[in-house]
């Protein structure tokens, strides 16, 4: 009986750990997209915006794999070189908010007094303005260039960030052992990054995620409005802008770039829920006596 009872428990545990189907999906889907912003443009078969001829919306086969876009130019094309830019974009607007929004955030709950009063409230200004229509006044005011929508997308992204970060740093500051840091002389950068930053690794992975999925869309939005990427450069959400007349000549131009987008944002979030699913399965665990 005992030793039935312990082999069901090791296939529950088994099943438990296992992967499940849509996480192995979700990755598949997101390592396809990597490689193809990786080397998708050196594969083009033509220019990123090298026009084939003058038929607007041409069905598949005709100019290409997926047919032209409104201009006669290779949707296939088109589709491989703005995955590395809408792609690309984002990681490095996740990654500069990420530095900005944690490394504040760290700092203000660490210092505290006159430093942390004037990060919170100048982030709590910022947060009070919707962030598109920040973006959209910052952009208009500063320019279109490429510089500009990464810094401000990063700047808008890291008022999110930071109020995360300072959370997660003031429930670490309270431990002991950053008490002992702090008698033992350690100074603030030390505690930043050897005592809290491995503590809140998992948060802030998941967090990571989230952001990344955030700035896919909101670089999408603001190249669909016109003030993101600029064309003749290719991006999924300029993709969307430039081909939204082609549904009505049954075209599906627009349909393809708005789906790798769905694709993307969806595969990543499947990805950060089993993440935090299972990090906090794991912290329960270790809690456990």
């Amino acid at each position: 009986m005992n030793l039935r009872s312990a082999a069901l428990g090791q296939v529950t545990a088994t099943r438990r750990h296992s992967l499940p189907v849509s996480l192995w999906i979700a990755i598949a889907v997101l390592a396809a997209w990597i490689v193809v912003a990786l080397v998708g443009p050196a594969l083009a078969p033509h220019g990123e915006g090298q026009v084939l001829g003058n038929d607007s919306f041409a069905p598949p086969g005709a100019f290409g794999l997926l047919g032209s876009d409104y201009l006669g130019r290779d949707l296939w094309s088109r589709l491989l070189f703005g995955a590395r830019r809408t792609l690309g974009l984002a990681a490095i607007v996740a990654m500069l908010a990420f530095t900005i929004g944690v490394g504040a955030g760290f700092l203000a709950a660490i210092v505290g007094g006159w430093l942390d009063t004037t990060l919170s409230r100048l982030n709590d200004a910022l947060l009070a303005f919707p962030s598109l229509i920040l973006a959209l006044i910052v952009i208009a005011a500063l320019g279109t260039s490429v510089p500009i929508l990464v810094a401000t997308v990063a700047l808008i992204e890291a008022t999110r960030i930071y109020r995360i970060a300072r959370a997660l740093a003031m429930d670490v500051l309270v431990m002991d052992f950053v008490d002992a840091a702090r008698a033992r002389g350690e100074g603030a950068l030390w505690i930043m990054r050897s005592e809290i930053l491995p503590s809140v690794t998992t948060p802030l992975a998941a967090e990571f995620g989230v952001r990344y999925v955030y700035a896919i869309l909101f670089i999408s939005a603001l190249s669909f409005l016109g003030l993101g990427v600029q064309p003749p450069g290719a991006d999924w959400g300029v993709m969307v802008r430039e081909n939204l007349q082609g549904l009505l000549f049954g075209s599906f131009a627009p349909v393809i770039p708005a789906a790798a987008i769905a694709s993307v944002t969806v595969a990543i979030n499947l990805m950060v829920d089993w993440w935090s699913q299972r990090s906090g399965r794991d912290l329960s665990s270790e809690q456990m006596p």
